[in-house]
């Protein structure tokens, strides 16, 4: 439920750029369309900004399997992508040398993920590791393209068992974190001669996690003339990993050695952290509250000679997303979230007002070179493409790169998203996406399905989503509403936090508002409603159901049921302290555990619900759907469940995709059907 990963994401000169919508009448879209589509991420540019490199994953739908290869596309548009690396074997995370001539990936080629270097004018790829553990990203190449620096898992410590005995020697909390037991076990970054001529150097030893598990991203860089290696790590001490946001950064020889702290003035999170082109500074993105994974994220900039820190803006309200020093260090480029889009920004180095650049759909995974800005970017009705944004503007200054998907997208009667607001909470603006389903008439009268997001700090956006796909949705034959309440990022950072320790306030007044405004609509059959959420979304359907009987069904995926158990079961305890006030056993906590856990409601749900919880969830624990699916069938209320034993949070693997998507769509057209609506009434 963080900001960054519970949640379930273009210029004015990119409008003209035709997304990929069907003609009218085309057909509908179909799960096998979601799943088997072409994912294009990671993009990479040579720093003289002339060729692009990306993963483009495929998904066999027969065998279950999903690989990726890494292509590269001239990033003037003047040639159509082709394949770099690839085979069987996935290959993954390209990085360019400096002089962009070679290309560092990993791949699973010889087993366990290792970093293999290759020559972009072509040849055999040359293994540079063979760690046991295997290595994982981030990987980054020195600017010189002498050495790589990645992460890898390292034992700590022996718990002196016996090798027969499979039990797990607790010490410390983050024993456990997203979907993995981590226990004797820690990231560490290596560095490594390219050649692969020597042995990696573990540059970050002890117990310690560097980068911090699942947020890795960003988490390394080299600082550019390769003899310093900037980390982001959390060490506050073992146990204290569980319940503080308090990432740093540090600095230490690529040789290894003593590390320095950089951010010793800030209590809060710091991460992602970038050199200046000169290497005079160190940008990092940054919180401010500590424990609040959710604050707002501005760019300090720390000066290497004095240490002095300063932030980058303060206005307007944006928390910056991805971002970049342009080649010659003036300026930075961001992302950041406004009103249901993930936008593109520009601002001066020294500080000023950002400048928007690019607006619509979402952009993503940015990368600045030599007069060129390179970016991914989706909507609702368009995977993922890369584009590419020529810095001097001027006619065609935006390109599309790829157009991966077109030769399915083009047949596909896809809707037109509605951007839609209504009065919540004292008045406050609530904005929804609405969708409507293919071949519409408005003169008949349709479902409707209102998605609720997860996080609860998260949005939906004007993005494509590969799990929970409002299109896919609306192909149903439904109307899809999707309402961004309190708690939905990109709105400014007093909505965000509007929705901590008021689960059930607000934000519920805000989603009434929605539904009652969509129920009103002339084309709602407000008789054949349902819901369906995950995470915060799946606690949001708990909530209603035991606090309205409006809904003819409901699906409730790994949604919090019982905050009471939840809170001391769930791995990043900074969650529900901030959002509940404190410890499980505070008087603040315990008071909003009695206020707004569903549990306690259970008695007045009649809804018919599906619920999903998996046995790899380690943020909601499988218990939470468990107890919910007990509850219900003692007291007699039409429920099923599915537990899937493979996935944590979220369902991956593209054949359990598939039968939860198929499960799900029944579950809802079983009700939503005249004879389910008879049966309910």
């Amino acid at each position: 439920m963080a900001i960054k990963r519970w949640a379930l994401i273009l210029t004015t000169a990119a409008a003209a750029l035709p997304a990929l919508v069907g003609a009218q009448g085309g057909r509908s879209m179909t799960i096998d369309d979601l799943l088997a589509a072409i994912r294009v991420t990671d993009p990479q540019v040579t720093a003289d900004g002339r060729q692009v490199a990306f993963v483009r994953a495929t998904t066999d739908l027969q065998a279950g399997r999903r690989n990726g290869d890494i292509w590269i596309v001239p990033a003037d548009g003047s040639a159509p992508p082709k394949l770099l690396a690839g085979g069987d074997k996935g290959e993954s995370a390209p990085r360019f040398s400096g002089d962009g001539r070679k290309l560092a990936f990993i791949s699973t080629r010889a087993g366990a993920p290792q970093v293999f270097v290759m020559d972009v004018g072509g040849g055999e790829a040359r293994q540079v590791t063979k760690l046991a553990a295997g290595v994982q990203p981030p990987l980054i190449f020195s600017a010189d393209g002498s050495k790589v620096a990645f992460v890898s898992d390292v034992n700590i410590g022996d718990d002196g068992k016996p090798e027969q005995v499979k039990a797990r020697r607790l010490r410390r909390l983050m024993f456990r974190h997203w979907d993995e037991w981590r226990v004797g076990v820690r990231h560490h970054v290596f560095v490594a001669d390219a050649s692969g001529r020597d042995e990696p150097v573990d540059v970050t030893p002890g117990d310690f996690d560097s980068p911090p598990h699942f947020y890795e991203d960003g988490g390394i860089a080299f600082s550019p003339d390769g003899k310093e290696l900037a980390f982001v790590s959390n060490r506050e001490g073992g146990d204290r990993e569980a319940w503080t946001t308090n990432k740093d950064v540090w600095i230490v020889p690529v040789t290894g050695g003593e590390a320095k702290k950089i951010t010793t003035s800030n209590a809060a999170a710091d991460e992602t952290p970038m050199f200046s082109p000169d290497g005079k500074s160190v940008a990092v993105r940054a919180q401010r509250r500590p424990g609040c994974e959710s604050d707002r994220w501005s760019i300090d900039i720390y000066d290497r000679a004095s240490g002095a820190k300063r932030t980058l803006f303060e206005t307007p309200d944006l928390s910056v997303g991805e971002y970049a020093f342009a080649q010659d260090g003036k300026s930075i480029w961001f992302t950041a979230a406004e009103k249901g889009t993930e936008n593109l920004f520009v601002v001066s180095s020294g500080g000023g007002t950002p400048q928007r650049i690019a607006k619509g759909g979402a952009i993503n995974s940015l990368r600045v070179a030599r007069d060129v800005v390179v970016y991914a970017k989706s909507t609702l009705t368009a995977p993922s493409d890369l584009f590419a944004l020529s810095t001097g503007g001027g006619e065609g200054a935006t390109r599309q790169l790829t157009r991966e998907n077109a030769s399915w997208s083009k047949d596909v009667a896809w809707p037109t998203p509605e951007s839609l607001t209504v009065r919540g909470a004292g008045g406050t603006p609530v904005q929804y996406w609405l969708l409507k389903p293919p071949a519409f008439e408005a003169s008949k009268k349709y479902p409707v399905v209102f998605l609720i997001h997860g996080g609860p700090q998260g949005a939906w956006e004007d993005a494509w989503s590969s799990r929970w796909n409002p299109s896919l949705w609306a192909a149903q034959g439904w109307i899809i509403a999707a309402p961004n309440p309190r708690g939905s990022t990109g709105f400014g950072q007093t909505f965000v936090d509007e929705v901590s320790q008021d689960w059930g306030g607000k934000v519920m007044t805000d989603l009434d508002a929605v539904f009652d405004a969509v129920a009103g609509m002339p084309f709602v059959d407000n008789r054949k409603m349902a819901i369906a959420g995950a995470s915060y979304g799946g606690y949001a359907v708990n909530w209603i159901a035991g606090h309205s009987d409006r809904f003819q069904a409901a699906v409730s995926h790994d949604g919090v049921f019982n905050l009471e158990s939840m809170a001391l079961a769930t791995e990043e305890l900074w969650f529900t302290e901030w959002e509940f006030g404190g410890p499980a056993w505070s008087d603040q906590a315990r008071a909003n555990f009695a206020k707004w856990s569903p549990h306690l409601h259970v008695a007045k749900i009649k809804t018919p619900m599906l619920i999903i919880t998996n046995e790899l969830d380690f943020r909601v624990p499988v218990d939470q759907g468990l107890q919910l699916f007990t509850a219900l069938r003692r007291n007699g209320v039409p429920s099923e469940t599915l537990v899937f034993p493979d996935e944590g949070h979220w369902v991956l693997q593209p054949l359990n995709s598939k039968y939860w998507h198929e499960s799900v769509f029944g579950w809802l057209k079983k009700y939503l059907s005249d004879e389910g609506t008879a049966t309910r009434r």
